[in-house]
């Protein structure tokens, strides 16, 4: 390649790597960048939303969709800062973001530039994001740009995908040189790490000799794409499934053997399958304090009296929260492919030896069901949150993409929404950073032009992150907002309730004594967006549809009854205040 500009190399480079966007915000450290973008508008599109934190929210669902990395741009200091939030929701989640930041020239290294903390040590702010990315690179020169890039490009998506940081002086994007384009080589890198097969036979074993066998299946069954070799494994076995959220949709949740999340806020029949399987193969899953009901034994697992055989693309997973009896270091998808090549190689399983296992199951399946059968309501003002997700379910398709932020509304998401199919169901479970679906839905649209994408937040959520309506104006992205408004933090007010004795405080809305939030609809108006506001049960699905078919950006402002509690089927504790007893089921000790 002849002499070229930084920054038209690297634009260069992001055209040939096949990334349709950037999501970034101008800043006096990346005008250099912004001018190189500047001929090839028609190749590579410049999303600008107005704020950073949009921009990795953004980014981070595009890849969730897609399973394809797309680049977030950001000017030196604060707007990088803006970023660190976003940047850490997509690396608890494994989610890949090439983050590209700028900084002061390399000139002005040790002159405290404008915008530059440097009373430390100088242009030290990439330190910042090293514990939300995989890594940081941090190119001196220009003629160091084609393998920083490569490798960059490559490390998001192998191994354990995740946020990298490409962090730049300005000087780069406008000094030249004599640069050859060096392709990242991801595609070429195979993250299809199988196990051995010792550990294969090891599994089925064990499996096969289980007669109360349980899967456990997170996202990185999502992130390897094992949905069909999980629906196999399960018809071949007749072998239940409890999920994390991420993992969701991985199996067509209609179907009789998937029995939803496990954990604090899961459904009965996952925590009393969970609770007593003698063997369980968890499948690219994290046992966190919500999963594993504050790891009290006996509310969600009884690990090591269960036989666990973890299986997880990556190393430092493997045994963290449990002791395993086989752990195994390998990609999900590629590892179900050989499990299943196993027991093809054997005898017919014999199913009838687990059928009253499945008989237990289904007996607790009716149990729950005849207890949230009582709760059944008439539409109400304001709305019975299971109005609301028993409405999204029916109006929707298949194929739509959910993201439900952080909230309330997100732990009735997890009990009760029916998720059909792989990548639709977008949760921001690791770090649980507010925002994410908010601003999120833009990159899901993005990603899946096609689909319909409705992002359902809380009012708290949505009024962090407002500024999103004007993004989807700008670039006319037909996105949809419910605003789950039930005036106030009520996750954290229920935790107040239940922990000390009903002191609330700081986490209602109000004016006086009056509830108090603004009118959403007519703020979305203000951006340009279409809006109304719902507070009745029998208006939600028609005004939900109307949205929906609408085909421009959409705001319904659902006014949700936040006083009508989840019903908990697990515990979770804050140490050292006492845990909370689930108000269905109960604590499962067996015999030692």
């Amino acid at each position: 390649m002849a002499s070229i500009k930084g920054g038209e190399y690297i634009v260069d480079f992001l055209i040939r790597e096949k990334v349709p966007y950037v999501f970034g915000i101008c800043g006096h450290g990346n005008v250099g960048l912004l001018d190189a973008m500047y001929d090839r508008k028609s190749e590579l599109t410049l999303i600008s939303p107005r704020h950073e934190q949009c921009a990795g929210h953004m980014a981070d669902a595009y890849y969730r969709v897609r399973h394809e990395p797309v680049a977030t741009l950001t000017s030196i200091g604060p707007g990088t800062a803006n970023l660190v939030m976003p940047l850490a929701n997509a690396y608890a989640d494994s989610s890949a973001v090439l983050a590209i930041t700028s900084n002061v020239p390399t000139q002005q290294t040790y002159l405290s530039a404008f915008q530059d903390l440097s009373r430390q040590n100088q242009t030290e702010f990439a330190s910042v994001l090293r514990p939300v990315v995989k890594r940081t690179f941090q190119p001196p020169t220009v003629d160091a740009l084609p393998v920083a890039m490569r490798q960059a490009m490559a490390l998001t998506t192998s191994g354990r995908p995740g946020p990298v940081n490409l962090d730049l002086p300005f000087n780069l994007f406008q000094e030249t040189g004599d640069l050859t384009f060096e392709p990242s080589q991801r595609a070429l890198l195979s993250a299809r790490l199988g196990a051995a097969p010792e550990a294969v036979a090891a599994t089925a074993d064990m499996l096969l000799a289980a007669r109360r066998p349980l899967l456990y299946v997170g996202n990185g069954a999502t992130l390897s794409e094992a949905g069909p070799e999980l629906q196999e494994l399960v018809e071949r076995l007749q072998v239940p499934v409890v999920f994390l959220p991420n993992g969701l949709g991985t199996l067509d949740m209609r179907d009789p053997l998937a029995l939803g999340f496990v954990g604090r806020n899961g459904a009965y029949q996952a925590n009393e399958a969970a609770r007593r399987c003698d063997v369980l193969l968890n499948l690219g899953a994290r046992f966190d304090d919500r999963s594993a009901s504050s790891w009290i034994p006996g509310y969600s697992w009884n690990i090591p009296l269960t036989r666990l055989i973890q299986v997880d693309i990556d190393q430092a997973e493997i045994g963290r929260t449990y002791p395993v009896a086989l752990g195994i270091n390998a990609d999900v998808k590629t590892f179900l492919r050989q499990l299943l090549d196993e027991i093809s190689r054997r005898s017919a399983p014999d199913i009838s030896s687990t059928a009253p296992w499945r008989a237990d199951i289904a007996a607790w399946r009716k149990q729950w069901e005849e207890h949230i059968r009582r709760k059944d309501i008439e539409p109400t003002s304001p709305m019975h949150p299971l109005q609301v997700v028993g409405d999204l379910r029916s109006v929707l398709p298949d194929t739509a993409i959910v993201l439900p932020d952080v909230g309330a509304h997100h732990n009735w998401f997890m009990q009760f929404w029916e998720a059909r199919r792989p990548q639709t169901l977008l949760n921001a479970y690791g770090y649980g950073g507010m925002g994410f679906g908010v601003c999120g839905v833009l990159g899901a649209k993005l990603a899946a032009p096609d689909r319909t994408c409705i992002a359902v937040c809380g009012d708290g959520g949505f009024s962090m992150t407002p500024h999103v309506l004007s993004t989807a104006v700008e670039y006319d992205i037909p996105a949809v907002w419910v605003v789950w408004n039930n005036f106030g933090w009520t996750s954290i007010r229920d935790i107040q309730s239940g922990m000390f004795g009903g002191r609330e405080i700081g986490t209602m809305f109000r004016k006086g004594q009056d509830r108090y939030n603004p009118d959403f609809a007519a703020m979305a108006r203000s951006y340009g967006v279409e809006a109304m506001t719902v507070t009745k049960g029998g208006d939600f699905k028609d005004a939900l549809a109307h949205a929906v078919a609408l085909g421009k950006p959409v705001l319904i402002d659902a006014h949700v009854n936040g006083d009508i509690h989840l019903p908990s089927t697990g515990a979770w504790q804050l140490h050292p205040t006492p845990h909370r007893e689930p108000a269905f089921g109960s604590r499962y000790l067996p015999e030692q």
